[in-house]
């Protein structure tokens, strides 16, 4: 793919990105694609074949860059706390812009589709998420940061928090104040205080 041809799929992207915000999964038509790009239906098709290829295209792309983000807000001298306390930090952000991200498009999307279990993104981020606060915690208790706890169980629980709030932020609201409190407690369960 040309230069030309690589920043016109990058434009199409996030134009529909917006598109998908606005509008969430279900109600996204290639037209409205065509339509919000101001391209021909033949140069839309051209990059994509279906407003699902588009789709899955932006979640893999927001999933990329939410892991940069993340690896780029980390020292390389960092403890186990100031690590957790980065990436609680980032999650708090992404809860409190959640209608303004593709969240409500993603929940759509499984909801319309019968996603295999092999197949669900959503599941594969959980998991690998699990695992790497399952290793961030183990690392904490062995530095003597963390309380000894069942390190999967305390990461499976922050990733359940995590996730029931950002369907809380969708379907009712939270302030950061509510987040806060809501991850202090994860927090006082895990960091011991000097």
């Amino acid at each position: 793919m040309g230069e030309k041809s690589v920043q016109k799929k990058k434009y199409i992207l996030e134009t529909a990105h917006k598109v998908f915000v606005e509008k969430g999964f279900r109600n996204v038509t290639m037209k409205d694609v065509v339509d919000a790009c101001e391209i021909s239906r033949g140069g839309l098709y051209l990059y994509f074949s279906s407003t699902e290829e588009i789709f899955l295209e932006l979640i893999r792309m927001e999933s990329q860059e939410t892991d940069d983000v993340f690896a780029g807000s980390i020292s390389a001298v960092a403890s186990a706390a100031e690590i957790l306390a980065v990436f609680l930090k980032e999650q708090k952000r992404e809860i409190l812009r959640a209608k303004k991200t593709l969240s409500v498009a993603t929940y759509e999307y499984f909801f319309a589709n019968n996603v295999s279990r092999k197949d669900n993104f959503l599941k594969k981020q959980f998991d690998e998420a699990v695992i790497l606060l399952e290793k961030l915690i183990n690392t904490g208790i062995e530095n003597g940061e963390f309380y000894e706890v069942d390190a999967r169980i305390a990461a499976k629980n922050i990733m359940y928090v995590l996730e029931g709030l950002k369907i809380a932020s969708l379907t009712m609201g939270v302030s950061g104040e509510t987040i806060d409190k809501e991850l202090l407690i994860l927090v006082q369960g895990l960091v011991i205080e000097e």
